[in-house]
C-alpha cells in the first residue's frame, strides 16, 4: 500500500537544490533538476549516511557533500566505481501540488 503526501509545490524547491521532509520511514530529500524535473530519495549516502540534500545537483544526479560520491536521482544507486544505493520514493504532481508517495506503515494488531 502506498499513502500519498502533499509536500507543496514545484517552487518550494529550489532549482538545482533540495529540500527535506521529515516521513515514518526518515528523512526524504527532494530534489530539483535545472529541467524541473523533481525526484525524492532517502537522505542518506549509501557510503557514510552523508546528507543528499546538501550535495550538488547535476543534471539527474547528486554530489554527496562528504566524499563526493556521485548518486543517480532516478535509481538512488551510486555510480561507478563506487557502489550502493539509497532508496527512490515515488512523486507524482496532482494539479500543481507535488505528493510524494510513502509505503504505509505496518500496523501492529494488538490482541
Amino acid at each position: 500500500m502506498m499513502d500519498w503526501i502533499d509536500i507543496g509545490t514545484l517552487a518550494d524547491i529550489p532549482r538545482l537544490g533540495a529540500r527535506t521532509v521529515e516521513t515514518h520511514m526518515g528523512q526524504v530529500a527532494v530534489f530539483r533538476t535545472g529541467d524541473d524535473e523533481v525526484f525524492a530519495l532517502i537522505n542518506k549516502c549509501p557510503h557514510k549516511n552523508g546528507p543528499l540534500s546538501e550535495g550538488i545537483v547535476m543534471g539527474r544526479k547528486v554530489a554527496c557533500p562528504l566524499h563526493n560520491w556521485v548518486i543517480d536521482l532516478n535509481s538512488g544507486e551510486a555510480q561507478a566505481p563506487d557502489e550502493g544505493c539509497t532508496t527512490p520514493l515515488p512523486l507524482r504532481d496532482e494539479g500543481g501540488r507535488l505528493l510524494l508517495g510513502l509505503t504505509t506503515a505496518k500496523k501492529v494488531a494488538h490482541g
